[in-house]
C-alpha cells in the first residue's frame, strides 16, 4: 500500500490526527512511569520481613500510673502467655518489624567516631525473641538469660552481646567473619553472637530507609517502660483464636493497664503498605482511563473521517478495491498517527523519569518499559480503529457513491 495518498489524506485533516497523536504521545508517558513505580511499590510489598507472619500477633500494653516493680510485673505476664495452650512463646520488645515506629541508631566500629558505620534498628528482646519470630540464625549462638539486662528508657544501651541480620553484618563486616567483632552503640561495646538470616526494619517506606531496610540489631534488654509490645507466636492456625486469649490473660494478671493495637502480623504488614497499595490502585486506574481515553479518542475520530469519506470510499470500491484494502487503509493511517505519537511520548517518558530521579530520588526506569509501553500504545491502536475500519470496508459502492 502506497505511504504518500494516506500522509495527502491526513493533512487535510491535521488536527485530529495531531491530536491523537498528542494523545497518544502523553498516554505513553504516563503508562510508562506510571508503571515503572506500580511495578517498584508491588516489589517493596513482596519483600519478606524475615519473620513467620502467619503465626505471629502483637499488642501493646500502657499501665496505668507509674509502677516501680515493671520488671515483676512484665516477668508475670510473660509466664501468663507462654502458659496459654496455644502459644508457642512470646516476648516483650520496644518496637516490632512493619511497625512504622522504633528506634533508630547508628552503629560504629570504635568508640567516639565521628560518622557511623551503619544505620539500624535496634529491637530490645530476650532469649525467647528468635523462637517467637521463627527467624533464622545463620551463625553464631542465640542469647541466654544471662545476657538479658534491664533497661530504662533514657539510659544508654550497655547491651553486652547483641545479634545482627546478615545485611547488617556485611555492611559493618564486608567480607569478614562479624561473629565476635566488636561494635559500640553510643560508645558502648558490644561483642555480636549471633547472625540472623533476614529482619526487617519497622519502615518500610521512603527513599532513606530503603537503604537500610534489613539493618536489624537485636539487644538482650528488658524494655522497662509505662509502655511495650508484646510479640506472641501461636502454634500453627491458632493466631486467629489466640487474640482474645491473650487480651485475657493479661488483664487477669493485672487491670491496671490499656491494651491496644492488638492486630495479627498479617494486619501490621497490610497497615505497613498501605500507602503503597494506595498509590499503586490509584495508579493502576489512572492507567487504565487513559487507555480508555485514547481507544475512545481513535474510534471518535476514525468513525468521522468514515463518514467524511463515504463518497471516495465508494469510489474506490467501484473501481475494485478490496474490502482488504480498505481496512488495511485506515490501519496503516492509525499507524502513521501511533508512530509518531509513540516516538513523541518515549522522549516525554523518558524526560519525565528523569525529572522524577532528580526531584523524588527514584530509580531510573528500565528501557523495557519504554519498549513495551510502545507496542501497547501501537497494539491498541490497530485494535480501536478496527471497529470504523471494518464499517468502511463494508460500505458497498453504489451506497457509497450516492448523494446525501
Amino acid at each position: 500500500m502506497q505511504i504518500r495518498p494516506i500522509v495527502s489524506a491526513m493533512r487535510r485533516n491535521k488536527v485530529g490526527a495531531v491530536l491523537i497523536a498528542l494523545q497518544m504521545a502523553v498516554t505513553l508517558a504516563i503508562l510508562c512511569n506510571a508503571l515503572f513505580i506500580i511495578t517498584q511499590r508491588l516489589a517493596l510489598m513482596a519483600r519478606p520481613s524475615g519473620l513467620d507472619e502467619a503465626d505471629i500477633l502483637t499488642l501493646r500494653s500502657d499501665w496505668i500510673g507509674q509502677p516501680d516493680d515493671l520488671l515483676a510485673r512484665q516477668q508475670a505476664d510473660l509466664a501468663a502467655l507462654r502458659a496459654l495452650p496455644d502459644v508457642a512463646d512470646a516476648y516483650i520488645t520496644n518496637s516490632v518489624p512493619l511497625g512504622t515506629s522504633g528506634w533508630l541508631d547508628g552503629i560504629d566500629l570504635k568508640p567516639g567516631q565521628k560518622h557511623s558505620t551503619a544505620d539500624s534498628t535496634i529491637y530490645m528482646v530476650d532469649e525467647h525473641a528468635l523462637d517467637t519470630l521463627g527467624v533464622r540464625l545463620v551463625a553464631g549462638r542465640n542469647f541466654t538469660a544471662e545476657d538479658v539486662k534491664s533497661y530504662n528508657f533514657g539510659d544508654n544501651i550497655d547491651a553486652g552481646v547483641v545479634i545482627v541480620t546478615k545485611a547488617l553484618a556485611d555492611k559493618l563486616f564486608p567480607g569478614a567473619d562479624p561473629l565476635g567483632r566488636a561494635v559500640y552503640l553510643e560508645d558502648h561495646m558490644a561483642t555480636i553472637v549471633g547472625v540472623i538470616e533476614r529482619l526487617q526494619t519497622p519502615w518500610v517506606s521512603g527513599s532513606d530507609s530503603q537503604k537500610f531496610v534489613e539493618h536489624s540489631l537485636l539487644a538482650p534488654l528488658h524494655p522497662l517502660g509505662p509502655s511495650v509490645r508484646f510479640v506472641v507466636r501461636a502454634r500453627p492456625g491458632r493466631a486467629a483464636a489466640l487474640l482474645q486469649q491473650v487480651q485475657q490473660a493479661l488483664l487477669q494478671v493485672n487491670h491496671a493497664r490499656v491494651l491496644s493495637l492488638v492486630k495479627p502480623f498479617s494486619q501490621v504488614r497490610a497497615e505497613a503498605y498501605r500507602d503503597d497499595r494506595g498509590l499503586a490502585i490509584i495508579l493502576g486506574v489512572v492507567c487504565v482511563s487513559l487507555l480508555g481515553i485514547t481507544v475512545f479518542g481513535i474510534v471518535g475520530l476514525t468513525s468521522f473521517w468514515v463518514t467524511q469519506r463515504r463518497r471516495q470510499i465508494g469510489v474506490r470500491r467501484a473501481l475494485g478495491a478490496t474490502r482488504r484494502a480498505i481496512l488495511g487503509y485506515f490501519q496503516t493511517e492509525n499507524l502513521l498517527i501511533a508512530a509518531a505519537g509513540t516516538l513523541l511520548g518515549a522522549a516525554l517518558a523518558v524526560g519525565l523519569n528523569l525529572w522524577m530521579v532528580s526531584a523524588f530520588e527514584m530509580q531510573r526506569m528500565q528501557a523495557g518499559y519504554v519498549v513495551g509501553a510502545v507496542a501497547a500504545i501501537l497494539l491498541l491502536g490497530q485494535f480501536a480503529v478496527l471497529w470504523p475500519a471494518l464499517r468502511a470496508a463494508s460500505i458497498p459502492p453504489a451506497l457509497a457513491t450516492r448523494a446525501t
